[in-house]
């Protein structure tokens, strides 16, 4: 059998880019059963409410919903079990030092397979202010009718 390669996403936080202003990103291994890489394989997962923090020196994500495996027996997982992330010790570190600075935290953007092993892309982010919110939504609109407007132009 073949060995798998490329990256298959498997889950996004489109949130997450919203709500925050993405500083630095990193990519981190997952530690995961396996009837919850079995769910991930067939394209279950929900990064909505998903949210990464610290316990004794090591990164755990929350929050994230992996639905129990359907062919899982009594070995199924607990669909939003705390899962821990595998890094650098030097990247904990630096991601540690800039979240005890205010306004820091550290969100999960992306889920995926990378040549078959699960990863997820997490990123330091500052939240951001409403007015914020609206002023990125604002650009965002006039970027797409500057298009359009190009794109009838060039049809003319």
């Amino acid at each position: 059998m073949p060995k798998e390669s490329g990256r298959k996403v498997v889950a996004t936080n489109r949130k997450a880019r919203h709500n925050y202003h993405v500083l630095d990103t990193y990519e981190a291994g997952i530690a995961l059963m396996g009837t919850e890489v079995k769910s991930l394989r067939e394209g279950h997962a929900s990064m909505v409410d998903g949210f990464c923090t610290f316990y004794n020196d090591e990164l755990w994500m929350e929050g994230i919903h992996i639905p129990e495996y359907n062919q899982g027996s009594w070995t199924n997982h607990a669909a939003r079990r705390r899962r821990k992330l595998l890094l650098h010790r030097e990247e904990l570190d630096k991601i540690s030092q800039k979240i005890r600075e205010s306004g820091f935290t550290v969100v999960p953007l992306q889920l995926y397979f990378l040549d078959g092993r699960a990863k997820v892309e997490i990123a330091l982010a500052r939240g951001k202010k409403d007015y914020d919110k609206r002023q990125t939504l604002r650009e965002q609109q006039d970027k797409r009718e500057s298009l359009r407007e190009l794109r009838e132009r060039n049809r003319r």
